[in-house]
C-alpha cells in the first residue's frame, strides 16, 4: 500500500469541481481513450475533417437539385421575393417602405430562392350526427362507421355567398383604414416643454411654480392718461383708439422708431414711406425721385406710407470697415 506522500496530486477537472462515484470512473475512462487514440498518426485525423468539410457543401448543392426538380417549386429572385413582402406590409399595415431598406438586405447570399406553391388550406372537422364522434382523415366515422353525409356538422361552417363578399369589404376597408389613419409610430426624443419646476412656500401655502421671466408692457393713453386694459386697443375712460402717441412702458423707440405694431397714426408722427416693389423704408426727408438702396426704384406719389413695424437698426459705416480689417488680417496668402 503506498503512502499518502508517493500518489501525485488527484487531477482537477476542467469544471473547478472535484468529481466523486460514477462520475470520477467516466472521467478516468476518458482520459484512457485519449491517451490511446494519440498514438495515431495524425494523417488519420485530417482525413475525416477534411472529407467532412468537403461534403458539407455538396449535400447542400445535392438537396437544392433535388427540389429543384420537383413538381410546384418555381425560382424566385430575392429581390422580387422581398418587393412582395414590404407591398403587402404596406398595404396591411399603412407603412411608407423604401425600396433602399429591402435591396440591401436582398442583395446579400445568393440571388435566387426556392419557392413551393401550395394551395390556401383550412382545417375541417366535422362530427357524425349520430354518435357525435368527431372523423378521422378518413370518410367513415370510427364509432359507428357511418359515412359522413350532409347531415353531419361542420365546423366551421361553410361560409354563403353574402357573408365571404362582407369579409372581402371588410378586408377591403381595413386596407383603407390602414393607409388614411397610419399606425402611430411612437417618438422617444427628450423634450422639457411638460415639466414643471415647484419650489415650497416658506410661508406653508402654495407651491412657488417656475416661470420664464416676462417684461410687464403698459400703454397709456396719451389724452387722459388712463392705462389700456389688456391687449385693447380703445380708452375706457375717453374712447381714444390707441395711436403712435400713446406712450409705452417701458419704450422701445430703437426697435419702433415711428410706431408700435397695431397703432394708428397719431397727430404728431412723421410720416413714413416704403418702396412698393421691395417694401424698404425711404429716409424720413426723402423727396420724390429719391433712389431705393435696395432695388434702385425711384420714389413716386403712388409708394404706400410704412405702417407701424420693428425696423432693423442701421449699421454703423465705421463698424463694417473694423470687421472688414479684421478679415482681411485672417486672410492667408
Amino acid at each position: 500500500m503506498s503512502s499518502p506522500a508517493q500518489q501525485g496530486p488527484p487531477s482537477a477537472p476542467r469544471d473547478g469541481r472535484e468529481k466523486k462515484g460514477f462520475g470520477r470512473v467516466l472521467s478516468k475512462v476518458k482520459i484512457a481513450l485519449t491517451r490511446g487514440e494519440s498514438s495515431s498518426s495524425g494523417a488519420d485525423k485530417q482525413e475525416p475533417a477534411t472529407a467532412s468539410k468537403a461534403t458539407a457543401p455538396s449535400a447542400a448543392a445535392e438537396a437544392r437539385a433535388r427540389l429543384e426538380v420537383m413538381e410546384g417549386v418555381t425560382k424566385m429572385a430575392r429581390s422580387q421575393l422581398f418587393e412582395q413582402r414590404a407591398k403587402k406590409m404596406a398595404e396591411r399595415y399603412g407603412l411608407e417602405i423604401k425600396a433602399s431598406d429591402w435591396q440591401s438586405v436582398a442583395a446579400d447570399g445568393d440571388d435566387t430562392v426556392l419557392r413551393i406553391d401550395k394551395p390556401i388550406r383550412i382545417r375541417v372537422r366535422r362530427t357524425c350526427h349520430r354518435c357525435h364522434v368527431a372523423f378521422a382523415a378518413d370518410k367513415e366515422c370510427p364509432g359507428c362507421q357511418h359515412v359522413h353525409c350532409a347531415k353531419c356538422a361542420r365546423y366551421p361552417p361553410q361560409r354563403t355567398e353574402a357573408e365571404q363578399l362582407a369579409s372581402h369589404m371588410r378586408r377591403e376597408a381595413i386596407v383603407k383604414a390602414n393607409k388614411e389613419n397610419p399606425p402611430i409610430v411612437a417618438d422617444y426624443s427628450y423634450t422639457d416643454e411638460g415639466i414643471v419646476l415647484t419650489r415650497p412656500s416658506k410661508t406653508g401655502g402654495q407651491d412657488l411654480v417656475y416661470k420664464k421671466p416676462r417684461q410687464r408692457v403698459r400703454r397709456s393713453c396719451h389724452e387722459c392718461q388712463a392705462l389700456f386694459v389688456g391687449g385693447s386697443k380703445k380708452c375706457e375712460d375717453c374712447g381714444h383708439m390707441r395711436c403712435t402717441d400713446c406712450p409705452r412702458d417701458p419704450p422701445k423707440k430703437d426697435k419702433y422708431p415711428f410706431g408700435y405694431p397695431g397703432d394708428a397714426f397719431g397727430p404728431s408722427s412723421i410720416p413714413r414711406y416704403e418702396c412698393g416693389r421691395c417694401e424698404t423704408l425711404f429716409p424720413p426727408d426723402a423727396e420724390r425721385g429719391t433712389v431705393c438702396q435696395k432695388c434702385g426704384c425711384e420714389k413716386s406719389d403712388d409708394d404706400p406710407r410704412a405702417l407701424p413695424r420693428a425696423v432693423e437698426p442701421e449699421r454703423d459705416p465705421e463698424v463694417l470697415k473694423t470687421i472688414q480689417a479684421k478679415l482681411d488680417r485672417l486672410k492667408v496668402a
